[in-house]
Order: C-alpha cells, then sequence, then structure tokens
C-alpha cells in the first residue's frame, strides 16, 4: 500500500522553498508514496503546478499576512481536506503554512508531521515584541512537530538558540537545485537582449525578488561605489516585485541607468548566470540561498553578505567571498580588488568551480526526503 503524503505551504511564490516543494511533491516515488499538495493561491507557480499530476488544493484563505478571520477559514480547510483525504505524513514549509498546517495535522489526527525550516518568521530586523511572538507560536507548534528538516546548520543553530527544538528529531536536509542544468560555461546572450556587449565589460548580477529580505537597496549602493570608480561594469539586479517601477526610478535618478538594470522577472535564470561573472548577494536573512550554489555551479564569483546558510557552501577568501550584513563598502572593495586583480579573480573562480555540491542536488534533496519518510514510519 502506498503512503499518503501531503505537502502544505502558504504560496507557490517564485522562490527556493517553493520551487523545492513543488518538485518534491512531483517526484517522489509513485511506487511508495500517494502525494497531493495544500497551498494559497495566486502564485507565480501555480501555473505549474496545475500541469503537473498530483492532486492539488488552492485555498484563498491561506495567506501570507497575519488575518485572524483567514488564518481561522484556513485551518478549518486543511482540517476537512486533511480528515478527508487521511494522508499518514503532512510535510509543512513556510512559517504560515508550517504553523496552521501542523495544528490543523494534530487536530485531525496526522500521524507524522515534519516541518522543513527554509528561514525564519522572525529576524533580528523585527521590532523585539513581533520577533518574540513569532518565536513564541513556533515553540508552542513544536510540541506536536514529529521531525524537523533544516536546510542549513545555521538555521539549526537559531531554532536551538531559541528552544524551537529540545531532542535530536532533526535533519539537515539541503534545499537542492537541478545541478545537471546549471554550467560553467558562458555566452553571454542574456546581457545582449539589454543591448550590451561583453567586450570587456565585467558583469555583476544578482538573482532575488525586490522584498525588504533580499535588501535591494544596499544592491544599488554597491553598484553606484563601483560604477563611480570603474568603467566597465554592468550590474544587473534580476527579480521582481511591486516595488519594481520605484527602484527603476532611483536608478534614473542617481545617473545609473546606462550601467545598472533592474530586469523584472526572469523566466530562465540560467541564462543570467551564463552572463554573470561576479553574482553577488544581499540578503538581510536566508534559509539557504539556492542561487549562490547556482551561482558557484555556473562559474561565477560570489560576493555574499553574511546571511544564513551562507557559509555552508562559501568559505571566505578561498571559493568566494563572505561580508558582514550592510557593509556594502566592503562588498564594493571585494568586488574592485576582483575586476582589478585578473590573477586573484581565476584563483578564486578557480576554487569555485571545484566546490563539491553533491548534497545540495535537487534529486539527492527528494531522495532524502524519502529515505526520511520511511524511516519515521518505521520508528
Amino acid at each position: 500500500m502506498k503512503i499518503k503524503v501531503c505537502h502544505i505551504i502558504t504560496k507557490l511564490e517564485l522562490g527556493g522553498a517553493q520551487k523545492n516543494t513543488l518538485y518534491t511533491v512531483s517526484n517522489l516515488d509513485k511506487e511508495k508514496f500517494d502525494v497531493f499538495l495544500i497551498s494559497g493561491e495566486g502564485g507565480i507557480l501555480d501555473y505549474e503546478a496545475k500541469k503537473q499530476n498530483f492532486k492539488k488544493y488552492f485555498l484563498k484563505n491561506l495567506v501570507r499576512e497575519i488575518s485572524p478571520l483567514n488564518d481561522l477559514l484556513a485551518l478549518i480547510k486543511i482540517f476537512k481536506i486533511l480528515r478527508k483525504k487521511k494522508p499518514y505524513i503532512i510535510h509543512t514549509h513556510s512559517s504560515k503554512a508550517g504553523i496552521i498546517g501542523r495544528i490543523a495535522g494534530f487536530l485531525s489526527g496526522v500521524k507524522i508531521i515534519i516541518h522543513t525550516y527554509h528561514g525564519f518568521g522572525f529576524n533580528e530586523h523585527q521590532r523585539y515584541l513581533v520577533k518574540k511572538f513569532y518565536i513564541f507560536i513556533e515553540k508552542l507548534v513544536s510540541f506536536i512537530t514529529d521531525h524537523f528538516i533544516f536546510v542549513s546548520y545555521d538555521n539549526l543553530e537559531t531554532a536551538k538558540k531559541y528552544k524551537i527544538i529540545r531532542k535530536d528529531n532533526y535533519s539537515i536536509i539541503r534545499s537542492g537545485i537541478k545541478l545537471s542544468d546549471f554550467s560553467k560555461e558562458k555566452d553571454y546572450i542574456f546581457i545582449e537582449k539589454y543591448g550590451f556587449k561583453k567586450d570587456g565589460n565585467i558583469i555583476i548580477s544578482t538573482v532575488a525578488n525586490l522584498k525588504p529580505q533580499k535588501n535591494p537597496d544596499d544592491f544599488i549602493k554597491v553598484a553606484e561605489i563601483v560604477i563611480k570608480n570603474l568603467k566597465n561594469v554592468i550590474f544587473f539586479y534580476c527579480g521582481g516585485g511591486e516595488k519594481l517601477d520605484y527602484y527603476r526610478n532611483i536608478v534614473k535618478e542617481k545617473g545609473l541607468e546606462n550601467n545598472l538594470i533592474f530586469t523584472g522577472w526572469i523566466k530562465d535564470v540560467r541564462e543570467v548566470y551564463r552572463s554573470t561573472d561576479i553574482f553577488i548577494l544581499t540578503s538581510l536573512w536566508e534559509g539557504l540561498p539556492r542561487s549562490v550554489v547556482e551561482a558557484i555551479k555556473s562559474g561565477c564569483v560570489v560576493v555574499s553578505y553574511k546571511s544564513d546558510g551562507v557559509s555552508d557552501v562559501i568559505k571566505n577568501d578561498i571559493n568566494g567571498f563572505i561580508v558582514e550584513k550592510k557593509d556594502y563598502q566592503k562588498m564594493a572593495e571585494i568586488i574592485m580588488k576582483l575586476i582589478k586583480e585578473k590573477d586573484f579573480f581565476d584563483k578564486i573562480k578557480e576554487n569555485a568551480i571545484k566546490t563539491d555540491l553533491l548534497e545540495f542536488d535537487i534529486d539527492f534533496m527528494v531522495k532524502k526526503q524519502e529515505e526520511l519518510y520511511l524511516k519515521l514510519i518505521q520508528i
């Protein structure tokens, strides 16, 4: 008999947690598992999910924002689905779905409840009481959670620090990418779409949405410093969001539009990496930044803020660089040093290409989850 598994996520946005969840639901061994998905509606990946051959439920009340009425209705609806479908395992992702989904699973009598932390709903940039509230809720639902998955050791240490976990009921399973899809070969076709040629230019990019977490303001500050000091640089911020026009206007106001492009959403990010020499990440918090893994696999030199999970991939001054958060001046200095000193750049790039990334492969991720499910059933 197949093991029935339900994955629950807040919304299928264009992000690592969402892509991984969709890939897992689509690729779990169909001989062993009967899988279905519950998600909030309105995500950019909804269309992709609807094309896949598994049962899915989209709930309009499952929303990211705190909304007492919607949250209660989402809880009731998820409870009813779980009571009807009777999964043996539920596996939740993201903060809101993680809370509501686990409570619904517990109330409906689900045997095994698993939650993956792709990052936390709380961070040091929130108001004190808001952060304390989120930590309290996470600690509360931890008592009804049978197993935790962390995508990075930094996330694990955060959970231990705040006593969200108190036992050894956890695993490290990376947020995977399809490693075989990424190559270190460059073609620079992407920049030609925006009217640029390689012609000795250094292409610096990031792949991120325009939310405060990704900190596009510091990306602009870094770019402004480098552009004012070097002529042969072009920056690309590849990602969309509600504030796209806002940031494009800032670029124009600063007179940087000839060297700094905010592209909006990019459907196939691989073409970005094939045109990128230096990849930068200015995120203030992360779970595990998959874009860093993608960039390294694509032969880019990475310079990143010290957000969670980065140190699991980058060894500072060896295969990339880690900079303290908000130190955009230091990030700019490293970028300029890489551009000015070719031997230095080549050495870091060579080390990056040699980085062992097997545990970050998305099929390896699915395999580890399958093994975990079978192990928990046997306990």
